[in-house]
């Protein structure tokens, strides 16, 4: 059975570990919207070992600190449903009041219309904002045991 995030990198790629990715999603309005995927095909988080369940969190966490750090995001959503692509990752979304959905979660109705120039000057922070994620990433990849 053919699984698209074994097959694929899942979207641009930021960073590479061992034993999981980082990739910003290209996903419309929402220009800050990561995922981190375990390399190794895995259904569920349950199919993890304690330590690799660890190490899959501190990387979640890692990128979520990146984003209130260098966005001030109004909140940020974690999700792993899995439903659509059952395979092992985070959602990783900084959301913003201005944003098309915001409150309601990316996969609902929007609430109002998309502002681009907003988006776009999140865009233009996305380069420095992925230097930043990758830097702390390799420092952590480096001291983490898994």
């Amino acid at each position: 059975m053919s699984c698209v995030l074994c097959d694929t990198d899942g979207g641009q790629p930021v960073w590479r570990g061992a034993h999981l990715r980082v990739i910003r999603a290209d996903e419309a309005g929402f220009p800050a919207f990561y995922r981190v995927i375990w390399n190794a095909h895995a259904a569920e988080f349950s199919d993890l070992s304690g330590d690799e369940r660890q190490h899959c969190m501190q990387a979640v966490s890692l990128v979520e600190q990146v984003l209130r750090e260098q966005l001030q995001p109004t909140k940020i959503n974690l999700a792993a449903l899995g439903n659509v692509v059952p395979h092992l990752h985070w959602h990783v979304i900084a959301r913003f009041a201005w944003d098309s959905h915001f409150p309601a979660p990316v996969w609902a109705a929007a609430q109002r219309e998309r502002d681009t120039a907003r988006e776009a000057q999140v865009v233009a922070q996305l380069p420095a904002l992925h230097r930043l994620m990758r830097e702390r990433l390799e420092r952590w990849a480096g001291q983490a045991v898994a």
